[in-house]
């Protein structure tokens, strides 16, 4: 079982009536997100920012890439990566920012259950076979699994603003 992040309120980015938000809150609205942002660095420094779909999951945020695709580039040099989601509008709703490390992830027994959980989550159009340690998709060829391990997950709350932050413990191997 994956043990519970500890929660620190930030005040100084908080209205004074503002509650902080929960983890169950924070970890339903990433569960439940159907578009996500994933921030990578370039070689060269740069930024590369990309939207994708993906799952909560486990305490941690799965999504698959082709391998010549720039984030999996990237990830191959920086694993650290970014990963947005939330309500996009100023007057109301949450937004999500979790900052983690991304590791590829090639246990058959795991991917079926990721596959599993993206037919659940997107539907038949979703479905993809398990082989050769990825995933493979008749309309987009292979495709490699990354777990993105949270290190801290800031939410930012809006109507009455609140920033929360959600820290991780160090996840041995």
């Amino acid at each position: 079982m994956a043990l519970a992040p500890s929660i620190h309120f930030d005040p100084r980015y908080s209205d004074p009536a503002a509650p902080a938000t929960s983890w169950e809150s924070a970890r339903t609205l990433l569960e439940r997100a159907e578009l996500y942002w994933i921030s990578t660095v370039r070689r060269n420094g740069q930024p590369h920012v990309t939207p994708l779909i993906g799952l909560w999951l486990d305490e941690r945020f799965w999504f698959c890439t082709g391998p010549a695709e720039q984030k999996a580039r990237n990830l191959a040099g920086n694993p650290r990566a970014t990963i947005t989601t939330g309500a996009s509008a100023l007057g109301s709703g949450v937004d999500i920012v979790v900052e983690g490390v991304a590791t590829p992830q090639h246990d058959e027994q795991v991917l079926g259950r990721i596959a599993a959980a993206y037919v659940d989550k997107f539907g038949p159009s979703w479905s993809f076979t398990v082989r050769d340690g990825g995933f493979h998709h008749d309309a987009g060829g292979h495709a490699t699994v990354y777990a993105v391990q949270p290190i801290t997950v800031h939410a930012f709350a809006k109507g009455t603003y609140s920033q929360t932050s959600f820290r991780f413990p160090a996840m041995a191997g």
